[in-house]
C-alpha cells in the first residue's frame, strides 16, 4: 500500500468537503447556472467535557471534536465542476486512542480493537472532485472521485445528519451504518432523475489506520450501490456493498446493507428533523451478523433553543473481538444485544456572521444483556459542550 503525505494534497484540500456524505449540507447547487466558481464553508467544533461511568473505570475527559469542510464550483458549459475537501484537528484535539464511549468499537489502537473508545478522524476527511452533467430532457449524471472520498453506502455520516448536529458522540452503530464516510481511492458514478439517483462506487475497502495524519492508499477491491430518493420533506436510501479486508484485527471481508429514512419538517410549527436507520453488517468468514438500527431527531422549540434525541438497538462483538484469523480458522465469539437512549438539550447564546456559539448537554442510559454484567455493571454517560458552528 503506497502512502500520500497530506502535504502533497493541501492545495486541494483548501477547496472543500466529501460528498455525498457532504448531502445534508446543501450549500451549494451542482446545478447552478451561474458561471465562474462558487466557494462555500461548513465547520464545527465541539468543546466538550466527557463523562464515562462503567464497572471498575469511570472517564472524565476534556476533548474536542470538529471539522472544516470547504467547496469549489463552476459550470463548464452544460456541465458542473465541483471540489471538495474536508479537514479535522481531531489527531490533536482527542487522545490518541480516542474518545471514552461506553460500548463503542471500531477500528484499532496499538493494533488492537479498539472497544469502549470513538476513534479520532483522519486529519484528511475527504478530498473529491465530481462532475455533473445533463443527459436528455430528465436525467443528470455524475462522476466523483478522489483518494479520500465517502462511497455510495449508507445515510449521511452522523456529523453531517442535521438530526444529529447537536450531539457531540458517534452512534454506537457507526460501523454497521456510516463508517465508510473515509474511505480511500474513491471513484463514483451515478444518475439522477427527479428525486430520485442511484450510483455505485469501487474503493479501496481498508479502514484508515492509526497514522491519522497521513492518506493511505490502496488497489479498488470493494464495491457499492446506493438507491436514494427526495419527496417533498422526505428523503431516505437503501444501499449494499462488499468491503474487502477492512479490519486489521479480522481475515473476514463484510457485507453491509443499509436502509434509511429522514425527515426534514415542523412539529407544532417548530422545525423537527429526524432520521431513521437500519444496518447490518455481515462478515464472510466468520458467519458473524451484527444488526444496528437507530432513530434520531433534533427539535428547535425557540431560536436559541434545541432539544435532541437518539436511540440505538443493536447487536456487537465486545467480549471476543479480535484475534488476526488465518484462513480457514474460526472460534466461538460472545455477542451481546446493547440499548442506549440520549436526551439533550443546546441553547444558542452567540450568533453573528462569524458563527454561531451554543452550550448544551446530554446524558445517556444503557440496557445490555447478561454477558456484560460483569464488565459494565450500570453504565452512565454525560457531556457538558460549548460548540461552535459557521456556515457561509
Amino acid at each position: 500500500m503506497t502512502t500520500i503525505r497530506t502535504a502533497a494534497l493541501a492545495g486541494l484540500l483548501l477547496l472543500g468537503p466529501a460528498s455525498p456524505s457532504f448531502a445534508q449540507h446543501d450549500q451549494h447547487d451542482h446545478t447552478s447556472p451561474k458561471s465562474g466558481w462558487i466557494f462555500s464553508f461548513d465547520a464545527q467544533a465541539f468543546f466538550n467535557l466527557n463523562l464515562q461511568e462503567r464497572k471498575f473505570r469511570d472517564f472524565h475527559v476534556a476533548e474536542s471534536q470538529n471539522w472544516l469542510m470547504a467547496s469549489a464550483s463552476r459550470s463548464l458549459g452544460g456541465a458542473r465542476f465541483s471540489l471538495h475537501g474536508m479537514l479535522s484537528a481531531e489527531p490533536w484535539t482527542l487522545r490518541a486512542i480516542g474518545s471514552p464511549q461506553v460500548f463503542q468499537t471500531g477500528e484499532t489502537y496499538q493494533r488492537l480493537p479498539l472497544i469502549d473508545y470513538q476513534h479520532p478522524h483522519d486529519l484528511v476527511m475527504g478530498a473529491t472532485a465530481r462532475l455533473d452533467w445533463p443527459m436528455g430532457a430528465s436525467w443528470r449524471w455524475h462522476l466523483e472521485g478522489g483518494p479520500v472520498g465517502a462511497p455510495a453506502i449508507g445515510p449521511p455520516a452522523y456529523m453531517h445528519r442535521a438530526s444529529a448536529g447537536p450531539n457531540p458522540t458517534a452512534p454506537l452503530g457507526h460501523h454497521q451504518l456510516d463508517s465508510t464516510h473515509i474511505s480511500h481511492t474513491v471513484l463514483t458514478l451515478g444518475a439522477t432523475r427527479g428525486g430520485v439517483t442511484i450510483d455505485a462506487s469501487a474503493f479501496h475497502g481498508r479502514e484508515p489506520d492509526e497514522d491519522r495524519v497521513t492518506v493511505e492508499q490502496g488497489p479498488i477491491d470493494s464495491y457499492a450501490a446506493r438507491l436514494s430518493w427526495r419527496r417533498g420533506r422526505w428523503s431516505g436510501q437503501g444501499s449494499w456493498a462488499e468491503i474487502a479486508f477492512p479490519d486489521a484485527t479480522e481475515f473476514t471481508d463484510h457485507r453491509l446493507i443499509t436502509a434509511s429514512a429522514s425527515f426534514d419538517g415542523a412539529w407544532r410549527r417548530r422545525p423537527l428533523v429526524a432520521t431513521l436507520a437500519v444496518g447490518v453488517l455481515h462478515e464472510t468468514a466468520s458467519g458473524l451478523t451484527l444488526p444496528a438500527s437507530l432513530v434520531e431527531a433534533a427539535w428547535q422549540t425557540s431560536t436559541l433553543d434545541q432539544f435532541y434525541a437518539r436511540g440505538e438497538f443493536l447487536l456487537k462483538n465486545i467480549l471476543s473481538a479480535g484475534g488476526y484469523h488465518p484462513p480457514g480458522f474460526f472460534h466461538e465469539h460472545t455477542l451481546s444485544k446493547i440499548a442506549a437512549l440520549t436526551i439533550g438539550y443546546e441553547r444558542r447564546i452567540v450568533a453573528s456572521r462569524f458563527g454561531a456559539i451554543s452550550v448544551g448537554g446530554d446524558a445517556t442510559v444503557y440496557a445490555h444483556d447478561a454477558t456484560l454484567d460483569d464488565n459494565y455493571g450500570t453504565p452512565f454517560s454525560a457531556h457538558l459542550f460549548g460548540r461552535y458552528a459557521f456556515h457561509k
